[in-house]
């Protein structure tokens, strides 16, 4: 498959990965890549502590309205 190929030097096209795998040698990555790589795993970071903080809450709420009068 001539489309699958470097017209030029006969190996596959280098495929921009789509995720960030912990610990992946980032010596192929461009200065562009690897800000988009940190825009994205810094939204990431976001997302997880919002979700965080909503279990937080729950946890909470959970363990206020379970919790016993040790009292009575």
């Amino acid at each position: 498959m001539a489309g699958d190929y470097d017209e030029i030097f006969g190996a596959p096209p280098r495929k921009a990965a789509s995720s960030h795998e912990i610990g992946q040698s980032l010596d192929d990555l461009s200065v562009q890549e690897i800000d988009e790589r940190i825009t994205t795993l810094q939204a990431e970071i976001s997302r997880l502590e919002e979700a965080r903080r909503a279990k937080q809450t729950s946890l909470s709420a959970a363990t206020a309205f379970f919790k016993f009068d040790e009292s009575s």
